[in-house]
């Protein structure tokens, strides 16, 4: 898949699981009047399009944040192979960490004002994108500052006001060569997890 590319969209029938190989893609939705919401960003080795166990259309749009290589798996492949015990588990760990994620969003949307969750955005970015270093998280993968605001649910100047903060506070660095490094301990106590 190139950048921007779509692999499914909201609102077309698709009978298809992927599985990412390489790149990251961004699942979002659009509201009556054309604001995105995004939903999530997935990077190597997860899976999306599991909602369509379900009968019926996309709900959401999934789209390349650059080139990406992406394996189908008909739902009903996948059905039939779930007869395996190993297979079941990982596909029930797989939904049930789906659920558990979005669980975590509705949660933060309803406990924390927007600087928080931007806090624990950035967080669970680079917990599940990135990689550890001495010097704190490090996320490689460019986030823009309006695909921030579409995750965390506030506006984009309200993201940079609140990047401009993190950084001045030590929690934020942006080195050479990565998007961001993060003060892990300083940032979760910031955002209150």
């Amino acid at each position: 898949m190139t950048r921007r590319e779509h692999l499914y969209n909201s609102g077309e029938f698709d009978n298809s699981i992927y599985v990412i190989q390489c790149g990251y893609l961004k699942t979002s939705t659009f509201s009556r009047d054309g604001r995105q919401c995004l939903l999530a960003i997935h990077g190597p080795g997860e899976v999306l399009g599991e909602a369509c166990l379900v009968p019926g259309v996309r709900n959401e749009t999934a789209t390349a944040m650059r080139s990406a290589l992406v394996w189908r798996i008909r739902s009903a492949d996948l059905l039939s192979a779930v007869t395996d015990d190993m297979m079941m588990e990982r596909v029930v760990m797989c939904l049930a960490e789906r659920m558990s994620e979005q669980q975590q969003a509705i949660t933060n949307l309803v406990t924390m004002n927007s600087e928080q969750r931007l806090a624990a955005t950035l967080l669970q970015l680079a917990r599940k994108l990135g990689h550890r270093t001495e010097a704190g998280l490090r996320l490689d993968e460019r986030i823009t500052q309006d695909e921030l605001s579409g995750l965390v649910g506030t506006t984009r100047s309200r993201i940079g006001h609140f990047l401009k903060k993190f950084h001045r506070l030590g929690y934020l660095e942006s080195p050479r060569g990565a998007f961001i490094l993060i003060n892990e301990r300083r940032l979760a106590a910031h955002a209150g997890v």
